[in-house]
């Protein structure tokens, strides 16, 4: 009997890549390619989303080619992951992007954002959304794009362009315009989905002054959207699941059951509790969230978003040049002056959750003569333990306690050091899976159910750990450290505030 197949698009910030699973939810076979970002003004963040369509269809032909070459079985559909938040706006006609990809670390919105919370409009979009008014969702960004881009808004309203985050530009490119679908988890971070009634709300599409048409349609996160044509020649394959990001990480993870936690450490990190069928309480600069869309039985989460973690060492390496391989700064932060207490706060992009200040910039802080590239280095790998840890800290005020362990996953989670250190910084038990694609695994999980793999979430082949690490550090070192990186928080903070009082003055 031929085996079974999944293809799995995980369409990431800085990488493209396609895997091919088995029904033991196995990886065959992996197909990758780097995805550049521009950076054409401070604070803004943009991809090119031919490049990201055009990278999917020939790392898909690639790997479909392999698998018929190798004979590993025949390929039954295809799973869609996708970085969240990042919008783009297109011609209906031509397929054409408009602009480019404005991407979900983006900050250009952040005037239009503060416009509308000083209007009193905060309040009502967390309570619609369970998102905290921010230029990080997709809302502001749409409407940027109407506004700025000549034309878009009055051929917008004449329904003849269209819009979506990248699952729905990659379903609307890869079925050569005939799929104009997401689901709840991607459509929860747009700004404009109603979590509580499922559905795209009027009130806040009039807010941002957004046309009904542009929006797609909402389906199950895993159904049957519609049919790809991948390969070449091209093969029609029908995409039987849809899930964002840091959603599918945390099904990889099988973390779905409420009170499950996993952090992905990939260019940011993204903590998920499962709530289970309970919309969670937003609170305390946390947000309440979609993990899967299923009609009635939908799965919901509280979620810390934090916008630099791997892409803090990624500046190290391409920025800063401290070292040539990113696993280089494991070795680097090892061999680091114990005693030192250096701060690396990295708000590139400005401080997500809890504290959620857009303006923010990045600083180091406690230099001293002695210190050295070492020294930087763990303290960019120190600064995800800490945020982590402010965001353990934030689900106190949600009533969530702080878990006893965690699951993670992520590039920057097959360092020992640093799960180690996120062990003794956060005095939390951290395991790590086995297969450290969770992201794609959990879209394969989800098109699995889907294709009547298995017929529920909790029935899917297991994910095996290969690794756990439990707390060593005293509680006075812990606490003193921690103590060190609120006050770097802080001075950061107060920068951040002091810069934009003298811009506006």
């Amino acid at each position: 009997m031929t085996d079974e197949l999944l293809l799995a698009i995980d369409q990431g910030t800085t990488s493209s890549r396609v895997l091919l699973f088995n029904r033991e939810l196995q990886v065959l076979g992996v197909e990758q390619r780097e995805l550049a970002q521009s950076f054409p003004q401070p604070g803004w963040v943009e991809h090119d989303p031919h490049q990201i369509a055009q990278d999917v269809q020939e790392l898909s032909a690639t790997l479909l080619q392999r698998c018929a070459q190798e004979g590993w079985g025949k390929v039954l559909g295809v799973g869609i992951s996708n970085q969240r938040e990042t919008m783009v706006l297109w011609d209906r006609l031509s397929g054409r992007a408009l602009h480019p990809a404005i991407v979900w670390q983006d900050r250009r919105t952040t005037a239009h954002c503060q416009d509308l919370e000083q209007r009193g409009w905060a309040d009502m979009i967390q309570a619609k959304t369970g998102l905290l008014l921010d230029p990080y969702f997709s809302a502001s960004k749409l409407a940027w794009l109407l506004d700025q881009v000549p034309d878009a808004r009055t051929r917008a309203e004449r329904g003849e362009l269209a819009a979506g985050t990248i699952d729905c530009w990659l379903a609307w490119q890869l079925s050569s315009g005939q799929l104009h679908v997401t689901e709840a988890s991607n459509a929860s971070r747009t700004m404009l989905w109603d979590l509580s009634a499922h559905t795209w709300d009027p009130e806040l599409l009039e807010l941002f002054q957004i046309p009904p048409s542009l929006l797609p349609n909402v389906q199950p996160s895993a159904s049957h959207f519609g049919t790809l044509q991948l390969g070449k020649p091209a093969q029609e394959l029908p995409l039987l699941a849809i899930l964002g990001d840091q959603q599918a990480a945390t099904l990889g993870q099988q973390c779905q059951d409420s009170g499950s936690v996993k952090c992905t450490y990939g260019t940011g990190a993204f903590l998920v509790q499962s709530s289970g069928n309970e919309r969670p309480k937003a609170a305390a600069g946390l947000l309440a969230t979609a993990l899967l869309g299923d009609g009635e039985q939908s799965l919901f989460a509280l979620e810390g978003s934090v916008f630099s973690a791997g892409a803090t060492v990624q500046w190290l390496r391409d920025g800063l040049g401290l070292f040539t391989e990113a696993a280089d700064i494991a070795q680097l932060a090892a061999a680091a002056d114990d005693q030192e207490r250096v701060y690396l706060v990295p708000a590139f992009t400005g401080l997500g959750a809890p504290f959620w200040q857009p303006d923010a910039r990045g600083m180091i802080v406690g230099l001293n003569r002695g210190s050295d590239r070492r020294s930087i280095a763990r303290a960019a790998l120190e600064a995800s333990c800490f945020r982590t840890r402010d965001l353990l800290e934030a689900g106190l005020g949600c009533g969530v306690p702080i878990p006893q362990r965690m699951h993670i996953d992520g590039g920057m989670a097959r360092n020992d050091w640093f799960a180690q250190r996120l062990a003794d910084l956060l005095d939390v038990e951290v395991v790590r899976p086995d297969n450290p694609e969770a992201t794609a695994r959990g879209v394969a999980m989800a098109a699995g159910r889907s294709a009547g793999w298995w017929p529920s979430w909790n029935q899917a082949p297991s994910a095996p750990l290969s690794a756990q690490f439990s707390p060593t550090m005293s509680v006075l070192e812990r606490e003193g450290r921690y103590e060190g990186w609120q006050a770097a928080v802080s001075a950061c903070s107060q920068l951040a505030r002091n810069t934009s009082t003298h811009s506006s003055s």
